[in-house]
């Protein structure tokens, strides 16, 4: 039988993982993750009744999110990768990591406000900094970080 490749390519291929899988409402627990509107959030405050109201922080933006929905309803929860990186450099708004393979990321942006401020302050003054990224729905951010010696 002839090989018909009806003129597809496939230049990727991913790991097949899904990026959310379900879960009821009602197993849903304080300070775990769901999706919002759309957007990966943290649980923050969650009241139960008939319906369950959940509020949420948005894992990237840290904005503030809310649902109401019925205690039997499926929901969708975020896939979340918390991973921790040696900066190398700050330039441009854009951390340089070391990754655990010796090689280099270089997609990851400086967060705005007071933990970039913290983080860029205490890489120029020659500190170790080790930062925290979650990466959750293809986004990612970083989260915390961590100050060595010099």
């Amino acid at each position: 039988m002839a090989n018909k490749n009806h003129g597809k390519t496939f230049e990727q291929a991913g790991s097949g993982t899904s990026q959310t899988y379900p879960m009821q409402c009602s197993a849903l627990r304080m300070n775990g993750f769901v999706v919002l509107k759309g957007r990966p959030c943290k649980i923050v405050h969650m009241f139960t009744c008939k319906l369950v109201h959940l509020i949420g922080i948005d894992l990237i933006t840290g904005k503030k999110l809310e649902d109401l929905l019925p205690s039997t309803r499926d929901i969708d929860v975020p896939n979340v990768v918390r991973q921790e990186y040696q900066v190398l450099n700050i330039s441009d708004g854009f951390f340089s990591l070391l990754t655990s393979d010796g090689g280099t990321k270089d997609d990851c942006k400086v967060p705005n406000g007071n933990i970039g401020n913290q983080i860029t302050s205490a890489f120029e003054d020659g500190k170790d900094i080790v930062v925290t990224i979650i990466t959750a729905m293809g986004e990612e951010a970083c989260i915390a970080f961590e100050e060595g010696s010099e």
